[in-house]
């Protein structure tokens, strides 16, 4: 009785810094906290109802995932808007992605092959005026199915992080509205190709399709970025 109360104290601390961790997830995904913004780690603390410990943990869990820097006497800090950081994002997906595809192709059953179609299916049904949240998301859990389908775990793991950066920190949503059409035709040809198990198509088409959302996200956000500049003079 005396050693369940020990490991109920013991692992009380690790669960509130879970808590703490998904809370500040959660209002990184709200945009509540964005790239540049000072923490103050006891409002924070406040907020999500906890005390300051756990919330430190998760800040510096959160610090080692790129997400919040820390500089000694002046606290913590989301890391700074990086353009820099935002395209090699992108340069590892179509590192990671096309290189995957020939092992899940080679492992691919129907079950699968039925589970990329559902992922498929659920993003080409998501409602595209709120593509931000829910389409983008099935996005993700298109690509992120196919990746898992080759069983290598660490590269999975990986790109995971990838995406956690690109849609927590940099929000993911910068595709223009014509880019639509073109992202389900790219979706539906990888599965096309991937059922067929034609490795090469599925490779040329995933890989087309990578370079052209990088070039159509970082020209987007230039633009946004100079039309700042302009308001502000």
């Amino acid at each position: 009785m005396k050693k369940d109360t020990e490991k109920k104290i013991k692992k009380q601390p690790e669960v509130s810094a879970q808590i703490a961790y998904q809370g500040i997830r959660h209002m990184l995904y709200t945009k509540e906290l964005v790239p540049g913004q000072r923490i103050l780690y006891r409002d924070l603390a406040e907020k999500l109802e906890l005390s300051p410990t756990p919330v430190i943990q998760a800040l510096k869990w959160l610090e080692l995932q790129g997400f919040v820097q820390h500089e000694p006497r002046r606290g913590y800090s989301m890391a700074p808007f990086s353009l820099k950081e935002l395209e090699e994002l992108y340069e590892i997906r179509e590192l990671i992605e096309p290189s995957l595809v020939p092992t899940a192709i080679e492992k691919i059953d129907k079950n699968g092959l039925d589970e990329l179609k559902a992922a498929l299916e659920a993003h080409l049904a998501a409602d595209r005026e709120s593509y931000l949240k829910e389409r983008l998301f099935k996005n993700r859990d298109f690509h992120m199915t196919l990746a898992s389908l080759s069983g290598k775990t660490t590269q999975v793991r990986i790109l995971e992080n990838v995406f956690d950066m690109l849609f927590l920190k940099y929000g993911g949503n910068y595709f223009p509205i014509s880019s639509l059409s073109a992202t389900d035709q790219a979706h539906q040809e990888i599965y096309d190709a991937v059922a067929m198990r034609s490795l090469e198509r599925a490779q040329s088409v995933l890989k087309n399709h990578l370079t052209n959302v990088k070039i159509q996200v970082m020209t987007s956000i230039k633009k946004i970025l100079a039309e700042q500049e302009r308001k502000d003079f």
